[in-house]
């Protein structure tokens, strides 16, 4: 039986109809042909499933199961609020810098080294964290744990570029979901029961563990994915001028920022929600949980009738228009309802399009992500590196907007969704140009 860090014959790509053909500019960097998959990696594919979404997990977990634990950190460490949250903006950034470090170690070493490496920073970034004595240690280790975090977010997608391609592709990020889509749910509830039976130090210690078990994990059962004659031999500089011809590409760079604009309004609501359904609306703090949980399984299950059902049968490009423009159309009614147009409006239509526009989210993001990795077979780590940067970054900068007019409207969340709602749509349609890619698929076939 083959082990699971030896190459395998490529696996069929017949499902390549979505998969556009290169720009002229950027023909040379793809000349290199598709990565094959590796039959034992792919005959294991559950336990590569759960690993790959345990890593991409780590990041939700990292920040949400923390949040219960802002107001003691704030009377353990003697800061100001302002200065805990920067151990929240430490850790979010840190996320969005390293993947541009990661991601291209990835494409120049493997994925297993970069990645066990980070893991083990992590751990230790952590265990650090739950000794803090002051707030300025703890936001510098929170820079580094993110850091080393970002590792099992930008591999983990070019760890599914090495394995699939096309269809299968966008049906694995949709199977993705259903796990890191569970984790935001799921961790602050879990930061809140350990801080039951310890203080914030705990759930950092508890964060330490999963890191560890997962690194394990890793280390034992997911094997090398990228070939070595698949690898890249340059430094900085062969670094930067592929970061370069992958920004060139016109069609990835619009993926990019579709993506980026789409999750940049998925964080929007994140930062605002439990504002405005408490604090505007008068909701509880456990409706406003039973409603925050509701929306991530709509998006939970939107992605996963994207992966199952549409992807296969319905283009790609199809099925992310009709995900952009749900979530336009449901931005566009939520700004309605809270700005009184028609009155004031009560928390359930409110609730009620902040349902519709999260899971719309399912049928965008997936999708986005296959469409810009089917293009770069040569790079998936740097490109996985773009895509997550500049996603962490867009929804690091769309956070703090939504409280920008003060706390008696919801109308700065819905203006933000709204605005990246149609940027993403705008990058989508002026840099994509899908209607023109189905042109030269359809003469081509005739």
């Amino acid at each position: 039986m083959q082990q699971p860090g030896q190459p395998a014959a490529a696996s069929p790509r017949a499902d390549r109809p979505d998969t556009p053909s290169p720009d002229s500019a950027t023909a040379s960097l793809r000349s290199a042909a598709p990565a094959p998959g590796l039959t034992a990696q792919r005959r294991t594919s559950l336990l590569v499933t759960l690993v790959l979404g345990g890593l991409t997990a780590l990041p939700a977990l990292s920040m949400d199961m923390y949040l219960p634990a802002l107001p003691e950190v704030t009377d353990a460490l003697h800061s100001s609020a302002a200065t805990a949250q920067l151990t929240l903006t430490a850790c979010l950034m840190g996320m969005a810098l390293g993947q541009l470090v990661v991601g291209p170690m990835s494409d120049k070493w493997g994925r297993r080294r970069p990645l066990l490496t980070g893991m083990v920073i992590y751990i230790v970034a952590t265990a650090i964290c739950a000794f803090a004595p002051s707030a300025g240690l703890l936001i510098a280790f929170r820079l580094l744990q993110g850091l080393a975090g970002s590792a099992g977010i930008v591999i983990a997608r070019a760890v599914v570029r090495d394995l699939y391609d096309g269809i299968a592709m966008a049906r694995f990020f949709s199977t993705l979901m259903l796990i890191s889509g569970v984790a935001p749910i799921a961790a602050p509830v879990i930061g809140g029961q350990i801080l039951r039976f310890t203080d914030w130090r705990g759930v950092f210690v508890v964060l330490t563990v999963i890191g560890t078990l997962l690194t394990l994990v890793v280390w034992r059962w997911l094997g090398e994915t990228l070939p070595p004659q698949r690898r890249h031999a340059g430094g900085l500089g062969q670094t930067l001028r592929t970061m370069r011809g992958l920004l060139a590409d016109r069609v990835f760079t619009g993926y990019m920022l579709a993506g980026g604009f789409t999750f940049a309004a998925l964080f929007a609501y994140v930062a605002g929600s439990s504002f405005v359904v408490q604090e505007i609306y008068g909701a509880s703090p456990q409706t406003f949980s039973l409603l925050f949980g509701l929306n991530s399984i709509g998006l939970v299950v939107t992605g996963q009738l994207n992966g199952r059902v549409l992807v296969g049968r319905v283009s790609m490009d199809k099925v992310l228009t009709v995900g952009l423009v749900v979530i336009t159309a449901a931005a566009a009614a939520l700004l309605v309802l809270s700005s009184g147009v028609f009155g004031k409006a009560g928390l359930v239509p409110v609730a009620g399009s902040l349902f519709v526009l999260m899971s719309a989210m399912g049928l965008a993001m997936p999708n986005t992500n296959a469409q810009a990795l089917n293009r770069t077979p040569h790079a998936a780590g740097s490109a996985s590196a773009l895509l997550g940067t500049s996603t962490f970054l867009l929804g690091a900068v769309a956070s703090p907007l939504v409280g920008i007019a003060g706390e008696t409207t919801a109308v700065p969340m819905a203006v933000v969704q709204l605005s990246c709602a149609l940027a993403a749509m705008t990058c989508f349609m002026g840099l994509c140009r899908p209607w023109q890619r189905r042109t030269k698929q359809s003469t081509t076939v005739a």
